[in-house]
């Protein structure tokens, strides 16, 4: 077979080749072992069995006491020693610990809070696109996708403005370096400032999380670092963890999608045309297509803590899985025509933010709202707008992030 997901060449093919791949493996009767190989400064395993059939995700995705998050769910797995610097994500944690930690920060993410941030998300794509029509359109990831995300996160978290410059710097620096690595010289660069740039991230929200604790006021800092009534709060670590986990993966995933909804909408005239003429009717379904088309994160690992048989696959304890989302989008047993952006289709089952189960995306609702208000303001106010030219892809086996993408109006 001509396939190789754990080769880094497989990654720089285009993607439609990339997709075209899965296609082959999702046909097959098994999923495919595919050996690791030796990746600089990160651990290597033996290798990982691919799961790509939106069933098997789901499956594993709902059995986390068989599927664990534990050690780590990227793949490559990063040295122990990150997590002794950094402080450990609960995206790489079972339960209870991940249960416990959930607990303390859903509170942040209810209805409730959700709506009281609907006023400043409205007020914020206002102020974005009044830049842009100063400014004139050039990149609309630096401009409007990227901007929206970090702006929410920051003003939840009650960051204070003269910090938010260097939060966007870091949170750049942080995203550069998810997978694919083109030369020993450069692993090393990458690594070291994506590890300076969380760490100064971290430590920033600390230092914010001691003069809370002392002085609480009406954020989301505030909220975590003093007691929910278990008694239950955020340490120093966990709440630094949290901070860089929010920007980095809450960040990530409303841009990208942003940044890619914006050329499926110029390449698809038509479906542009059946959304404005029914806009809210149709924008949240549209932007479960766009999440759907797009998996903003392409793949999560999981190691097996017993033996299991998948579809007929004997797994063992301590066998690695890897979830790739971004096929289980487009299996064509559960989406027809997969490839197509349709925004009329059924598409509840995706798993563009994470498969049902304890890890399903906790900030999935605050990513949908944030895009919903960006489309209808950039729709209605610049009716005419956009994407100009192909976007240019972050090189990574992980995020499909856009570092960059023409427009005009």
């Amino acid at each position: 077979m001509d396939i190789d997901l754990a080769d880094l060449a497989f990654w720089r093919r285009p993607l439609k080749e990339r997709h075209e791949a899965f296609a082959r493996l999702r046909q097959l009767e098994h999923p495919v072992f595919f050996p690791e190989k030796k990746v600089p400064f990160l651990r290597s395993g033996s290798g990982f069995y691919a799961l790509v059939r939106h069933a098997d995700v789901v499956e594993a995705s709902r059995d986390a006491k068989v599927f664990s998050s534990e050690p780590a769910v990227t793949n490559p797995e990063p040295p122990g020693w990150v997590k002794q610097v950094f402080g450990e994500s609960m995206v790489n944690m079972d339960d209870p610990r991940h249960a416990r930690l959930r607990r303390i920060v859903t509170r942040s993410f209810s209805p409730r809070m959700l709506s009281g941030l609907q006023d400043d998300i409205e007020a914020a794509c206002q102020r974005i696109v009044d830049d842009v029509v100063e400014q004139g359109p050039s990149d609309f990831v630096r401009q409007v996708a990227a901007r929206l995300p970090i702006h929410v996160i920051c003003d939840m978290m009650g960051i204070p403005d003269d910090l938010r410059a260097k939060v966007h710097e870091h949170v750049d620096v942080s995203t550069a370096y998810t997978g694919v690595r083109p030369s020993l010289v450069r692993s090393v660069q990458l690594a070291g400032q994506n590890m300076l740039a969380l760490l100064a991230l971290q430590r920033m929200v600390i230092k914010l999380g001691h003069e809370r604790a002392a002085e609480p006021q009406g954020d989301l800092v505030s909220l975590l670092v003093t007691a929910n009534p278990d008694g239950e709060k955020l340490t120093d670590r966990e709440l630094g963890s949290f901070f860089a986990l929010l920007l980095v993966a809450g960040n990530e995933t409303a841009r990208n999608t942003m940044a890619h909804g914006i050329k499926l909408l110029t390449d698809n005239p038509a479906q542009r045309e059946l959304l404005m003429a029914d806009f809210d009717g149709r924008i949240g379904n549209a932007i479960e297509e766009m999440v759907r088309h797009v998996s903003p994160i392409m793949q999560f690992r999981r190691t097996l803590t017993q033996d299991y048989s998948l579809r007929g696959l004997e797994l063992k304890k301590g066998d690695k899985v890897v979830l790739f989302y971004g096929s289980a989008n487009r299996d064509e047993t559960v989406f027809p025509d997969p490839d197509s952006f349709d925004i009329t289709r059924e598409t509840k089952p995706h798993v563009g933010f994470g498969g049902p189960g304890p890890h399903f995306c906790l900030g999935a609702n605050l990513a949908r709202q944030e895009m919903r208000t960006m489309f209808r303001v950039l729709l209605t106010r610049l009716p005419e707008i956009r994407a100009v030219g192909e976007p240019d892809l972050l090189l990574s086996n992980f995020d499909n992030s856009v570092r960059s993408q023409g427009f005009t109006f």
